[in-house]
């Protein structure tokens, strides 16, 4: 792509993004971003989020999921929150930054946990996409895996995972694990999401703990 073009449609983005309601909403609320729109209408269906839960918010900068989520777990819940990017702190949240990828940072977060089991497992992560669907949608469909990885030797008996995932490869035998070791899994599209979007949310709950 010609430097033109690029930044043709960087300014396309630019305007797209400031006009956007839900960019809009979040400035006057507060939110760090418009994705906890997303959160919000799954969060208003299902009641994931309740007084006192203990939440893992993976890929979790700049913070918007999280910051949705402290104000619901108080007083006696906690957030922990983890990104490869540097976040600003959040009143109440455990924040960790690193690449979940790697071991040293699984340890850590398992460390701050403690052994707590977890109530709600969110991960909007998603990889730094080049535009080429096949490779961005492998890349996609392991930080899903390591999610719900993740979820499986964490949540209690009972417990919930939320995962961003896109359709495509690999999709269908994420979606096979879920309805295998949970009791219901949903597929959410949030009106946040913009249309043009991919990105779909895997909801799955009531853990059964093997």
């Amino acid at each position: 792509m010609s430097t033109r073009r690029k930044r043709s449609s960087s300014r396309r983005w630019l305007d797209e993004h400031f006009q956007d309601e839900y960019v809009k909403r979040a400035q006057r609320e507060g939110f760090r971003s418009r994705a906890v729109y997303k959160l919000d209408e799954i969060n208003r269906k299902y009641g994931l989020i309740k007084p006192g839960s203990i939440v893992v918010d993976l890929g979790a900068a700049p913070g918007s999921w999280s910051q949705y989520c402290v104000s619901r777990v108080r007083p006696d819940g906690q957030v922990v929150a983890l990104d490869r990017l540097a976040m600003q702190p959040l009143s109440g949240v455990t924040w960790l930054q690193g690449d979940f990828r790697e071991q040293a940072m699984l340890d850590e977060l398992l460390a701050v946990l403690a052994g707590h089991p977890v109530d709600l497992v969110l991960s909007d992560m998603a990889p730094n996409t080049s535009g080429i669907k096949a490779v961005d949608q492998p890349q996609a469909m392991d930080l899903a895996e390591l999610a719900v990885d993740f979820a499986q030797r964490c949540l209690r008996p009972g417990g919930d995972v939320l995962v961003k995932v896109f359709q495509g490869e690999g999709f269908d035998k994420l979606l096979k694990t879920l309805r295998a070791d949970f009791g219901k899994v949903c597929v959410c599209k949030p009106s946040a999401s913009r249309a043009r979007s991919p990105e779909l949310y895997l909801l799955a709950r009531n853990y059964a703990h093997r």
